[in-house]
């Protein structure tokens, strides 16, 4: 009896522990957004991607060495997924909104400078970010190429219509739609974020003046040239690791790379 008591003390404290971890603040339009905070040291911002959480990055080596390393990891739900809100009309979307999330839990948290990873999706966002951003002083985006640099891209529409039901699904969006009815993930405000993604044009591109690695897996063949988009950024330089697109940020090898070149070496 004595050892069963002190088991359900332990499980209690360590899922108040578990619980705690995840935090909560109100953005600009008062949509609550969901994140982690962990480390004490440096700051590092991780953005999941599409149809994803900030869980997607426990799967992933990067996140353990980072901590490991004592950095301070940021982890954020972007809107509409995860434990943040998901609103449901286009005003929630427009004009940069999840942008403007990422900037106001920055100001939330206080920190004057920070370094950011992000990947396929998250790797969109974090691009239009390092526009808007001064405080980020190196980044790596990840699962991209050049396509997210052209405002008239067909992918983004395509699954929007998908997701609200508005068009059938075919080959390219049926895969996509049926995963995210198998997690129960909100397929409305996912149509929202395809339709409202933003564009970092190749002009914009040319404006972004920090150390940028542009990582892929080798057999990785998604959303574009990764060399188009390399020559488009003066200081950024592409690397290539083993991987798909779905496993390739899980890795140790995608952890080596971007942990070597957030420290500068």
């Amino acid at each position: 009896m004595k050892h069963l008591i002190c088991g359900l003390i332990m499980a209690a404290i360590f899922g108040c522990k578990a619980q705690d971890q995840t935090h909560f603040f109100n953005s600009f339009d008062e949509t609550k957004i969901a994140f982690t905070d962990e480390g004490n040291g440096d700051a590092i911002l991780l953005l999941h991607g599409f149809i994803n959480t900030r869980k997607n990055w426990e799967k992933s080596v990067l996140k353990k060495e980072l901590l490991e390393k004592g950095y301070r990891v940021i982890a954020p739900d972007l809107r509409g997924n995860g434990d943040s809100d998901k609103p449901q009309s286009d005003i929630a979307y427009q004009d940069f909104a999840e942008l403007k999330d990422i900037i106001a839990l920055m100001d939330h948290l206080k920190i004057k400078q920070y370094r950011a990873v992000g990947y396929s999706r998250g790797a969109i966002i974090l691009s239009k970010l390092l526009t808007m951003d001064e405080r980020i002083t190196r980044a790596t985006i990840g699962g991209v190429g050049s396509d997210f640099t052209n405002p008239n891209w067909e992918i983004p529409p395509a699954f929007s219509r998908a997701f609200s039901g508005e068009d059938k699904l075919t080959k390219m969006t049926e895969g996509a739609v049926n995963y995210a009815k198998s997690i129960n993930a909100d397929l409305k405000s996912l149509s929202l974020q395809q339709k409202y993604q933003p564009t970092t044009t190749k002009q914009e591109c040319a404006t972004i003046n920090i150390p940028l690695m542009i990582i892929s897996g080798r057999q990785d063949t998604s959303n574009g040239n990764r060399e188009a988009l390399q020559k488009m950024i003066s200081k950024s330089f592409l690397k290539y690791v083993e991987g798909d697109h779905n496993n390739t940020y899980k890795q140790e090898n995608f952890s080596k790379a971007v942990i070597q070149f957030l420290e500068g070496k």
